[in-house]
């Protein structure tokens, strides 16, 4: 479950990909992104593939599956601390929003195991 949207958040704003760790986009503010319900859905729509996508959307859409899988090999600390704050944001205001990320990332449930710590130590039981 981390893992699902957990690079949803990592990645939902920050996107772009070097060769060795995901750069953050200086435009970008998490922070205002998910005080405001709109541009979240815009995101979560992109990365479902039910609406448009700006440039940081594709990339995030294109980096989650990648994210997931690598444990967020290419995470700095900044990444890190985002990832955890769209995660306590979804999965305890927005569970429905979570739970359509889920089904799309992680359908047979193996993030969802494989992070299972992590969320617990996170307080999160999604």
């Amino acid at each position: 479950m981390f893992a699902t949207s957990a690079l949803f958040a990592f990645i939902c704003i920050q996107g772009l990909v070097s060769a060795e760790e995901y750069l953050v986009p200086q435009n970008i503010d998490l922070d205002e992104i998910l005080k405001n319900d709109r541009l979240t859905r815009n995101y979560i729509d992109c990365i479902l593939g039910k609406g448009k996508c700006t440039p940081e959307g594709e990339e995030l859409k294109r980096d989650i599956p990648e994210a997931l899988q690598n444990e967020c090999a290419k995470c700095n600390e900044k990444h890190k601390e985002g990832v955890r704050k769209v995660l306590h944001h979804l999965i305890k205001n927005k569970p429905n929003w979570w739970q359509e990320l889920e089904a799309k990332f992680d359908p047979k449930g193996e993030y969802k195991q494989k992070y299972n710590k992590l969320l617990e130590k996170e307080g999160l039981q999604a």
